[in-house]
């Protein structure tokens, strides 16, 4: 199971439509997808479809829940959804360490039930983008073909290069996105840069702008669905052709008076997927699936070592209270730094 964090500290850069509508893009290719949305405003929430949710992902981070009960389906075949609520906003610093801890903790609880799990983080430097990075192994970052969107790089750069030091040694960038790709001389120089400075990340997909994906969280709908043979979709099928390497659709012929369409790939490593998995997965069903694990499916997910919480602070020994406090302490001053 990947987990990626889809993270820059700059507004405006498509975060938010990178994150929904590649997991659509993806689910659409036969994968199964959940995205965690840490962001208060609740957009990707919003955008499939998940409106005044009865529990969120603070129930997790406050230990009343696991992230696992919490998912809701959504209008994207394939993907499921743990939503935001405006109580993920920190009333003070120590709340604020609260929540980074908690996040931590929930996600280190998450069954591999799922082939890829996204988070969407909010646009700051503080906690809630921070908390995301500390226990994601990826990074994503969706970058807006602007000159001053170049700018908000360094310092997430230079955030990931302390995380990875002091609190995530596996953390790596996967990929830069170059997004809202037009016509002009200023967006093509801005992707030629990005593509000279991460040689490596930089990913060959660019999202081209396209009115239909501004339109599409109006209609609480994916790009994928709301409009197939869109620009916007294209690009964002590619962009899930890159991240898992391997084809996910095809073109089948259909009449000479119709286009092609597109359809998924029935591939066998997918097809061949444990069947302990399918068992577990195939309990999230309706608009609403809390309880997900529940009965013989907490026994599986306990069989692969997913078991009851306290488990993994058990694994770490006689010491989890010095363990945590030193954790704790490592993150309020990561909290600190940034907030300078």
């Amino acid at each position: 199971m990947r987990t990626i964090a889809v993270t820059n500290h700059k507004g405006g850069s498509a975060k938010t439509t990178t994150t929904v509508n590649l997991a659509a893009a993806l689910g659409e290719g036969g994968l199964r997808v959940l995205v965690i949305d840490m962001d208060p405003q609740g957009s990707a929430s919003s955008w499939l479809g998940v409106t005044d949710p009865q529990v969120s992902v603070v129930d997790a981070i406050r230990g009343r829940e696991r992230l696992a009960h919490l998912v809701y389906e959504t209008t994207a075949p394939g993907v499921q959804l743990v939503p935001a609520s405006p109580a993920l906003v920190a009333s003070g610093p120590s709340d604020e360490t609260d929540i980074a801890l908690g996040f931590m903790r929930a996600m280190e609880r998450l069954p591999p039930i799922w082939d890829l799990v996204f988070v969407d983080s909010p646009p700051s430097l503080g906690y809630l983008s921070l908390a995301p990075l500390t226990v994601c192994g990826e990074v994503l970052v969706p970058v807006e073909a602007h000159a001053l969107a170049l700018a908000g790089m360094s310092s997430l750069l230079e955030t990931m290069d302390r995380i990875q030091r002091r609190l995530n040694p596996g953390l790596r960038l996967t990929g830069v996105v170059a997004c809202r790709i037009n016509r002009t001389t200023h967006t093509r120089a801005v992707a030629d840069r990005l593509a000279r400075r991460f040689p490596d990340e930089f990913m060959r997909t660019q999202i081209r702008e396209s009115i239909r994906l501004a339109e599409a969280p109006s209609f609480r709908l994916p790009i994928t669905l709301y409009a197939p043979a869109s620009t916007g979709a294209e690009d964002h099928r590619a962009l899930a052709v890159e991240l898992v390497g391997e084809p996910l659709f095809e073109l089948q012929p259909t009449t000479a008076d119709e286009p092609e369409s597109i359809v998924p790939l029935a591939t066998t490593s997918r097809a061949g997927a444990s069947s302990e998995r399918g068992e577990v997965a195939s309990m999230a069903a309706g608009p609403y699936a809390r309880g997900l694990l529940t009965s013989r499916a907490e026994d599986l997910v306990a069989a692969a070592g997913h078991g009851p919480a306290g488990d993994d602070e058990r694994r770490r020994g006689a010491h989890p209270v010095s363990f945590m406090a030193r954790l704790r302490r490592s993150v309020a001053a990561m909290l600190r730094e940034e907030a300078r």
